[in-house]
């Protein structure tokens, strides 16, 4: 198992590497055909490949005319089977922290909660890896609070990590009669407002942490972004009197997602390129909003 992870991550390196090259000849293809459309001389600098890569153009389609990206693989064979999620806590978690995970457990189908022991971030990634997880959430605590939350996909990344605030789950709402029952089926998943390439990864992410629902889910998770800061909620709705009377009703956990860093790789991997991270000077007015509007 170690030698075929060693194995795939090599391969998935290569195709990484390919990348450069595949763009510097997408330009060079976009040049002539600019060239060819606005009925202009060719490049001086392109004449000599010319009549090669205008062969390479007229075996073309829409489909493959553009350059391959890793972040296309990364995710190619999510729809083959639903995922199945490795969920863990940082070291000796408190028992505000081990609740909400076993809640998050809920949110998620088909995750398994891990006691982490005393495990380091090495070993759990290869756990996940050896019995086909496709991916692991860490949850983090700052003196009983929790306040971060990891989630890496498997086996060759992203990893992207999260700020947690105002977490509020089932556990500390006294009325229990308000909230809905926690159903366990697939839920119909709402994003709003990621119209950014950065929020369109994002959603990438985290959509793919849940399986296709039934249309007759009357399970919703949605995730709202306003001013970088996605508001998690969860709720079930019933159709009491017909399709126009509709009771929604709120079923917990609740929290907010700030999203700091985004790695090309997994946890354990130092090395990871980085494909994202924010900066303090991102907190200006006119760069405030990154994920959306």
């Amino acid at each position: 198992m170690h030698r075929r992870n060693i194995r795939l991550r090599r391969e998935y390196l290569y195709r990484k590497s390919l990348e450069g090259k595949e763009r510097l000849l997408y330009e060079k293809k976009r040049k002539i055909k600019q060239a060819l459309e606005e009925g202009k001389p060719i490049p001086t600098e392109l004449r000599n490949e010319e009549a090669a890569l205008r062969k390479e153009m007229d075996l073309e389609d829409e489909n493959n005319a553009g350059p391959q990206s890793t972040i296309d693989d990364e995710y190619a064979h999510a729809a083959e089977k639903d995922p199945k999620i490795l969920l863990t806590t940082s070291r000796n978690p408190s028992a505000p922290l081990t609740q909400f995970v076993k809640e998050l457990k809920i949110v998620f189908p088909n995750a398994q909660r891990m006691n982490r022991g005393g495990q380091v971030i090495s070993e759990i990634i290869d756990t996940g890896k050896s019995h086909d997880f496709t991916d692991v959430i860490l949850v983090h605590e700052h003196r009983g609070v929790p306040d971060g939350i990891i989630i890496s996909h498997l086996p060759n990344g992203p990893t992207a990590y999260f700020g947690l605030l105002n977490v509020v789950t089932r556990h500390d709402i006294k009325d229990k009669k308000s909230m809905g029952t926690m159903s366990e089926a697939y839920p119909h998943l709402i994003f709003d407002n990621f119209p950014t390439k950065l929020g369109g990864r994002t959603v990438d992410i985290l959509k793919h942490l849940f399986p296709v629902p039934k249309p007759d889910t009357k399970r919703i998770i949605t995730f709202a972004n306003r001013s970088d800061y996605i508001s998690f909620r969860h709720h079930v709705y019933e159709k009491h009197g017909g399709p126009k009377s509709v009771e929604l009703k709120e079923v917990g956990p609740r929290f907010e997602l700030r999203l700091y860093q985004i790695k090309l790789g997994t946890m354990d991997q130092d090395e990871a390129q980085t494909e994202w991270v924010i900066r303090p000077y991102m907190n200006t007015s006119k760069k405030r909003n990154l994920l959306g509007d």
